[in-house]
């Protein structure tokens, strides 16, 4: 993978609701509660649809022959023609309303004008902000003819955040939930990312609570009912190190071996967790 070049910044309709951080440095530390009232909850199933919708419908476009750019075209106009802002676009400066991170990319590739070729695994991660709230998702999507360890290496990253998923329990740490993924992905020899990870979210797009997807100890929160996070296991075929480009977005992995991506946005019930980003 090389850098492309990157399209003119898309425009948002003058009334969509912007998030309060675009277009500046960083935005504005997150003192609120992890525990969230019914009536933010409420607002945080209608955005987890949407971004659920707007994730599975430039996925159902990922296909040899198209370029990252035109994707981000596609959850752009999707989200804004819904009434939502792409959380992505201007935060901390980045450009585009999506990332696309394809084959070796972990995480963060800008859209650009690449083409996707028959055997690529591409990452579609997209997050909407409507009426004051964030939804945050993403999947990896096959394109034409994908060899057997990269659609392997997909299945079992889904796989990952299912069982990251089923550890969520009020009265739990949530390093459990590191630990369930970490030793699945271990089984099949596949390095587990560290520095990236799941994120409390709500009226903030990351409010500062860490959700690890390996075991860490320092990482110990007490889950509770109410809490709304996300869960985003990064699964590679090779080495979990890696390096990033120029851009200062984009995260390859350090051996260029393949990697693949899940996310959904939880809520946390009496009984486990509710999946937010589910169309």
């Amino acid at each position: 993978m090389t850098p492309g070049t990157i399209s003119p910044r898309r425009p948002v309709p003058a009334h969509v609701r912007r998030p309060e951080y675009v277009d500046r440095p960083s935005p504005t530390p997150y003192d609120g509660p992890e525990v969230k009232d019914e009536e933010t909850i409420a607002k945080m199933r209608v955005a987890g649809r949407l971004a659920a919708q707007a994730r599975d419908l430039v996925g159902s476009h990922v296909a040899p022959g198209i370029t990252t750019d035109e994707l981000d075209r596609i959850g752009h106009e999707f989200l804004c023609d819904h009434g939502a802002y792409p959380s992505t676009l201007g935060y901390r400066g980045f450009p585009k309303s999506l990332c696309s991170s394809v084959n070796e990319v972990i995480c963060h590739g800008i859209p650009d004008d690449r083409v996707v070729e028959d055997g690529d695994i591409v990452n579609i991660d997209i997050t909407a902000y409507l009426d004051g709230v964030h939804g945050d998702t993403n999947a990896t999507f096959l394109a034409g003819d994908v060899d057997e360890e990269s659609r392997l290496l997909v299945e079992r990253t889904r796989e990952a955040l299912q069982r990251g998923i089923n550890a969520v329990k009020p009265g739990r740490r949530i390093n459990i939930i590191g630990r369930d993924i970490e030793s699945y992905a271990k089984r099949h020899g596949y390095g587990v990312v560290q520095e990236f990870t799941g994120h409390g979210i709500g009226t903030s797009f990351h409010s500062g609570l860490i959700v690890p997807h390996y075991d860490d100890p320092d990482h110990d929160d007490l889950i509770e009912v109410g809490m709304t996070f996300t869960i985003e296991p990064m699964l590679n075929l090779g080495v979990r190190e890696w390096e990033m480009w120029d851009d200062e977005w984009t995260v390859v992995t350090r051996d260029l071996k393949r990697s693949a991506q899940f996310e959904h946005t939880l809520l946390v019930t009496r009984d486990g967790a509710e999946i937010l980003t589910t169309p």
